[in-house]
């Protein structure tokens, strides 16, 4: 067992999505080597899955560095692992948690859904709130005052801005190394853009600068993150929102994220995802 798998995960039907490769075999190769083959791939994440017992042992990379949690990769080895061992439910032992994932066949399609890490939420520091808003050219009159700056957990941390135009959002710009510089100085995996459309449906993008990709089309580990700070904010949330993403990139995605209001609590992240080879 040695295969690598091209996965769009949280495909807006047959198409869009975010590609993720999955890695399946019986040991993880080395670290030097999966950072090589996350490189020469060249999508946001790649993720290496062996097994370990009842669980499955699982790393995920970006091109240039190692990341804690990867939501749209997740997604994508739960499809390849639905493939591979039939409808289910697989145990993951990330490095700094155990996690769930679900996959099943849909047709020509696959549903998976996994339950993120726990989750929490902060005030954004104006300090760095300032520095983010440099970096796209926004002021602090450009923010939706209903959602302020928030650093957001599940599994990474995102710093969260909430935009009041969706024209705004589309017409998002940044410096790649400026945001890497950002990022990484203040221990960021993404920033997460949100306009609501209503309470329970936002478009979203994420700049993910830090692990040397611009954009990110499906970002389902800061979609956990960002349910989590709605959720300690006290959103109308419902129990559940959608979230469109990757629209302004031409790989329209579509994620849900299902959640309670007990503080803390894991959240759900659903979505199609499609096999893009054999």
């Amino acid at each position: 067992m040695n295969q690598l798998i091209k996965v769009a995960a949280f495909s807006d039907g047959l198409s869009g999505g975010n590609p993720a490769g999955v890695w399946i075999a019986d040991q993880h190769p080395s670290e030097a080597e999966m950072q090589r083959i996350a490189a020469e791939l060249g999508f946001s994440e790649t993720v290496f899955a062996m097994p370990q017992g009842d669980v499955w042992r699982v790393r995920y990379f970006s091109p240039e560095s190692e990341v804690p949690f990867c939501g749209h990769a997740t997604i994508a080895l739960g499809a390849a692992l639905a493939q591979q061992q039939g409808d289910g439910e697989f145990a993951l032992q990330l490095n700094a948690a155990q996690i769930r994932v679900a996959g099943r066949r849909e047709g020509g399609l696959f549903g998976a859904a996994l339950q993120s890490p726990p989750t929490r939420s902060a005030p954004a520091d104006p300090a760095l709130v300032a520095a983010a808003l440099a970096l796209f050219g926004w002021r602090e009159a450009d923010l939706d005052a209903r959602l302020p700056p928030g650093l957001a957990h599940g599994g990474a941390d995102h710093l969260v801005l909430a935009l009041k135009s969706r024209a705004q959002l589309a017409a998002m710009h940044y410096a790649l190394d400026a945001g890497r510089t950002l990022m990484r100085s203040a221990g960021l995996t993404t920033i997460l853009l949100a306009y609501a459309e209503t309470p329970q449906r936002f478009h979203t993008r994420n700049a993910f600068a830090s692990g040397g990709v611009l954009e990110d089309p499906a970002t389902g580990a800061a979609t956990a993150a960002f349910a989590g700070y709605l959720r300690d904010l006290g959103w109308p949330h419902g129990g559940a929102i959608d979230i469109v993403q990757g629209e302004d990139m031409g790989q329209r995605s579509l994620l849900r994220a299902e959640f309670s209001d007990q503080p803390g609590s894991s959240i759900r992240v659903s979505g199609s995802a499609r096999l893009m080879n054999p």
